[in-house]
């Protein structure tokens, strides 16, 4: 049996130095020893070095990848990635999140991220306190003042820091969280200033990057219908208006952007929803740079071009061209031409953790790349995996849901199977992917005698922005209704899925999901099982449950027609780690355990 934790054995966590001599990663030594140590490799010779042992969770280099700084255990180490010393730090509070400055002088670091965190630096005056709240002025406000922590609802936006240096290692940009988010410029000399934009109509702090210049922010109302990319004045706060963005259901900001191009353009994540257009894309200075037949998912970088003007380097950008379930690399030209956009794919594969860029350098699924030479490939002791699955990918209905079918090993045509339909995680997730590592699970459970099928419905990401959008308020009636046309339309396809045996099963958004099916559409699904699933949509983060269903306060019947408590009974419904009337329901339960249950439906 397999189990539901990501494989940690491949080297991932990888960072490059900018002048591309030293790059850093996390690798574990094998089953033997599981824990993830820091490792680095020297490009010109290929060699590459264990720098600490494990357990390393995260760590962050200085700009050339000459010093290192993780914590363990609360202790705050520093490594130096010229001679391989490591050497731990003594600091007045146990370490979180610890990052050297791009000089490798001094390293910043938040302590307590469960209480009051503070904002403290240790370099090579002490270590001392840089931004935090005395404890009467904490208390005040309930305990929920914090300095450096990314802040409620900012994974849901794609944001999971708190705070960044200044490129030239002067200042720190800091959130200081309260019942808001606000930023603040922290000089290490002690002063600072607040940055000033609308928090009351944007309170919202979606994006946030500073590599060259000043800082750029993207900002949202509450309704994410509305958004401003912003620039901001490291001398004084001021803001300046770069970029709107608008959506008559909700902005999706592309990961990677906003940032500074060399030439001093701004580039910006956006969608074209005019004139037959359906597409995200990439602009600079309103300036299209990505064709509307590339789905843009994420910049990675920059790297330069052999033929272009100096100053003016190519885009790295994570996406997919014509097929959702095929995440490919691009290099897309910024200087500006007359020919349009100019995109050319790169022809190596895009790991699962997507590409690192850097140096001049590009890594991905573990190779090093200068160009078109492969400088190194990171070693992998992980053991080979145990399955090799073989999923048919399909488009069907006349909305062309992304679906899969995967078989028994060793299937043979003419024998009809029970049909688990997986919801994984939900919608907002997709499942129908060209990558090997995402159906190990699944081929067990097909090897347990299930034909397996998978289907991205409207509002999974990687079609088109109005397939992602169309489920605003309308998430469970539009999710359900495409996966029983895909479940009918495949049937045509592969005559081998018994529809009279149909389970399904997911977990948080993908359990309530699988629930609501059996509960709405007894007639199509007939068992499922929903790991930790949603039972109230109130209860998820408010930039969740507002994107899709709008406003609780003037939608309350969205919620209700979404909430798993008001959806009705039936014991051929399993939560597992969640309890509510009328459904069976267990604390845990083992794949064994839901195999059991899964295979006993009428």
């Amino acid at each position: 049996m397999i189990s539901d934790a990501e494989d940690v054995e491949y080297p991932h966590t990888v960072r490059i130095g900018a002048d591309g001599a030293r790059l850093v990663f996390l690798r574990s030594a094998g089953p033997d020893d599981p824990d993830d140590s820091l490792w680095q490799l020297d490009t010109a010779t290929g060699t590459e070095r264990r720098v600490a042992t494990g357990p390393v969770e995260s760590y962050a280099i200085d700009r050339d990848a000459r010093v290192a700084a993780f914590a363990r255990g609360g202790e705050l180490f520093r490594a130096d990635l010229i001679d391989g010393t490591v050497t731990a730090i003594a600091t007045a509070e146990p370490v979180h999140d610890p990052r050297p400055d791009p000089a490798g002088r001094t390293i910043g670091y938040v302590t307590d991220p469960h209480g009051s965190a503070a904002l403290r630096v240790a370099g090579p005056e002490g270590d001392r306190l840089l931004a935090g709240e005395p404890g009467n002025a904490w208390r005040e406000h309930g305990g929920t003042i914090s300095w450096g922590m990314a802040g409620t609802g900012a994974a849901e936006f794609g944001r999971s820091r708190g705070w960044w240096w200044a490129p030239d290692g002067s200042q720190i940009l800091a959130v200081r969280t309260a019942k808001s988010a606000s930023l603040h410029l922290l000089d290490l000399d002690d002063g600072w200033v607040d940055v000033h934009w609308d928090r009351e109509t944007y309170p919202y702090l979606a994006q946030v990057h500073w590599h060259t210049g000043g800082p750029l922010i993207t900002v949202l109302r509450r309704m994410q219908q509305h958004g401003l990319v912003l620039s901001v004045d490291p001398r004084t706060g001021e803001t300046q208006v770069h970029a709107e963005l608008a959506d008559a259901r909700w902005v999706e900001p592309i990961p990677g952007t906003p940032r500074h191009l060399p030439d001093g353009r701004v580039l910006v994540g956006g969608e074209l929803a005019h004139d037959g257009f359906d597409a995200r894309c990439l602009f600079a200075d309103g300036s299209l740079l990505t064709p509307p037949g590339l789905y843009v998912r994420r910049v990675a970088g920059m790297l330069p071009r052999q033929d272009g003007p100096a100053g003016a380097p190519d885009l790295i950008v994570e996406g997919s061209q014509g097929d959702p379930a095929v995440r490919e690399l691009f290099r897309v030209r910024t200087s500006l031409g007359g020919g349009g956009p100019e995109v050319t794919r790169i022809p190596v594969r895009c790991g699962p953790e997507g590409a690192t860029v850097g140096g001049g350098l590009l890594v991905t699924a573990g190779q090093v790349w200068r160009g078109e030479d492969l400088v190194a490939t990171l070693r992998s002791y992980a053991a080979e995996p145990p399955y090799r699955p073989e999923p048919v990918l399909e488009r069907v209905t006349d909305r062309r849901l992304p679906a899969a079918v995967l078989y028994p090993s060793g299937h043979v045509g003419g024998s009809r199977l029970p049909v688990l339909v997986t919801l994984g995680d939900g919608p907002g997730h997709q499942q129908v992917v060209a990558e090997a590592t995402a159906w190990q699970e699944r081929q067990w459970w097909a090897d347990a005698g299930f034909a397996v099928v998978s289907i991205d419905s409207r509002g999974t990401p990687g079609v088109a922005p109005s397939f992602e959008k169309a489920v605003h308020r309308r998430l469970a009636d539009i999710t359900l209704a495409d996966q029983a046309d895909a479940l009918h339309a495949l049937v045509g396809k592969h005559p081998d899925l018994d529809l009279t045996r149909v389970a399904a099963r997911g977990r948080g958004l993908g359990g309530w999901l699988a629930a609501l099916a059996v509960l709405r559409m007894p007639e199509v699904f007939h068992r499922a099982v929903a790991r930790e699933p949603v039972l109230d949509w109130t209860q998820l983060p408010a930039p969740i449950g507002e994107r899709y269903l709008g406003d609780p306060h003037d939608s309350a019947d969205v919620y209700a027609h979404h909430s798993l408590a008001e959806a009705g009974s039936s014991q051929d419904v399993l939560l597992v780690g969640a309890e509510l009337p009328g459904l069976r329901s267990v604390g845990s339960a083992s794949l064994d355990e839901e195999l059991a249950f899964l295979r006993s439906a009428r």
